[in-house]
């Protein structure tokens, strides 16, 4: 059934899931579909997709193609890589090859990896990073970890008169009010094709009405699979929603902030810990001890976790009260003004379907293991790669702090700390950065934990904290408080990052 109903045209062709692509399919699945270009895509330095085009002249090129990779000039891809010895290869990974929706030519296209001169994974770059992280977590603690992006964008288009929504009312909207329905319905359907295991979309909170245009706020949610594959899911679903709004005329933003005092868009993380099938989270129908360990290693990571999740000056717009974005290090039930929060989970909760249909009588399903944890700080710059491999640093780390679960007790906030009358729990909590500057100081207080086990090399944490310093972002919120026209200068320049 999985492969019967699957949408990534290779699953239904080859009657096999991804992980077992090998290079023979790909060859057989060209071969027979006309396909007449391969397309080679990596992540850069920025965290974008890069790309590298190879036209088919016959199956010997096609075959050694997919056998040994091209060379790429690493220094032009990643800032700390030296020109004096930049020569990568770039080597694909079958298991993520899809259809390219877009291209004029038929084509595939395949995410790779990075390999040195001496054919060994090249240390510092994003997929390689992840890799370690997740391993190191599975060989220390014998679990490994799940996760899924809610990735939350802008669509911007012309002023429209007819059915405006309210400002800060977008939250599940539909047309005619959302006028931007059609294009993320179209964008899911491709992303499910390329292998993206999609939950659902809808329209976010954010609606914004300016003179001349829109700005009407959408949220795709994935579900959870293995880490690394999480990371290559957004990769591509935000090459393929930027290439949907350019093919309908309209640009696409997963910006941070687009304009302060209205919703900004986040990238929250829900992960799931696993024990072979089982999800350790859960003990019954409450929270395990298990999970609040991982807590604890997220909330006392938080802080130097921005360093890969909150990448540019205009982050730290976001992250101020009362947007439902966070501020404190904290977490809680169901409660959106903390940092690490723990969602409704199905626990416990009865047979709700057949009370709401009386007249079913199919045994169904009553036992669902779905409880995850949200980890709400990151946003739309992040380098979802060394994210990704943070928070499995982070669940490591707190599986073996010593004082875990006193700690996150400690910081349990079963309250909005964002109203007055909570301020006393709200000031005794710490707080994350409040700027790239504060952000890298933290991450080099931190970095022996990440470079622990060889996960994050020392000239990686060395170049994120050169970048994130160049932008000499100190006190940022207080020279720009009042200045509108820099803000928007800030947000420009930052619209389209990562």
């Amino acid at each position: 059934m999985e492969i019967q109903m699957s949408p990534n045209k290779l699953v239904q062709f080859l009657g096999k899931p991804p992980y077992e692509f090998t290079k023979r399919d790909i060859i057989r699945f060209i071969e027979a579909n006309e396909i007449r270009m391969v397309n080679f895509r990596y992540v850069g330095g920025d965290g974008r997709l890069k790309q590298l085009n190879f036209v088919i002249n016959n199956k010997a090129q096609l075959d050694s193609l997919l056998s040994v990779g091209e060379r790429v000039d690493g220094s032009s891809l990643f800032p700390y890589i030296d020109a004096a010895s930049s020569d990568l290869y770039v080597i694909p990974r079958f298991k993520t090859a899809y259809v390219n929706p877009f291209s004029n030519i038929p084509a595939l296209d395949i995410l790779c990896s990075y390999y040195t001169n001496e054919g060994e994974p090249l240390p510092s770059s994003p997929e390689s990073v992840l890799r370690k992280a997740h391993q190191a977590l599975k060989e220390k603690t014998g679990m490994s970890l799940e996760a899924m992006g809610e990735l939350e964008y802008y669509v911007f288009s012309d002023k429209q008169e007819v059915y405006p929504p309210d400002p800060q009312k977008g939250y599940h909207e539909s047309s005619p009010f959302s006028k931007w329905e059609l294009l993320r319905r179209e964008a899911m359907e491709t992303i499910a094709q390329s292998g993206g295991t999609i939950k659902y979309g809808h329209t976010e909170v954010g609606f914004i009405s300016g003179e001349y245009q829109d700005m009407e706020q959408h949220e795709i949610e994935f579900t959870p699979v293995p880490l690394e594959d999480a990371a290559d899911e957004i990769v591509i679903a935000k090459y393929i929603l930027r290439m949907t709004g350019y093919k309908h005329k309209v640009p696409i933003s997963f910006a941070p902030k687009v304009v302060v005092g209205h919703a900004g868009s986040g990238l929250h993380i829900h992960s799931k810990l696993m024990k072979g099938k089982q999800n350790v989270l859960v003990d019954g129908h409450r929270l395990s001890d298990t999970a609040r360990r991982m807590i604890a290693g997220y909330l006392s990571m938080a802080r130097s976790m921005t360093a890969f999740g909150n990448t540019v000056p205009l982050s730290y717009l976001r992250l101020v009260p009362h947007q439902e974005a966070p501020t404190n290090i904290c977490w809680g039930d169901r409660n959106r003004s903390t940092l690490v929060r723990v969602p409704l989970g199905w626990l416990g909760v009865g047979d709700m379907v057949k009370d709401a249909n009386p007249q079913e009588t199919d045994d169904l399903e009553t036992a669902v293991d779905n409880q995850t944890v949200e980890f709400r700080s990151p946003d739309g710059s992040a380098n979802i790669y060394f994210l990704l491999a943070g928070l499995a640093v982070a669940a490591k780390y707190g599986m073996e702090m010593e004082n875990a679960i006193e700690y996150a007790n400690n910081l349990y906030a079963g309250v909005n700390i964002f109203e007055d009358e909570h301020s006393d729990v709200r000031d005794r909590l710490p707080q994350l950065p409040a700027s790239c500057w504060e952000s890298a100081e933290c991450l080099l207080a931190d970095r022996a934990v990440y470079e622990a086990d060889g996960v994050f090399s020392p000239v990686l944490i060395d170049g994120v904290v050169d970048m994130l310093k160049s932008y000499d972002d100190k006190d940022l919120s207080e020279r720009l408080y009042g200045k509108d026209e820099e803000i928007e200068r800030l947000v420009e320049e930052y619209l389209h990052c990562s």
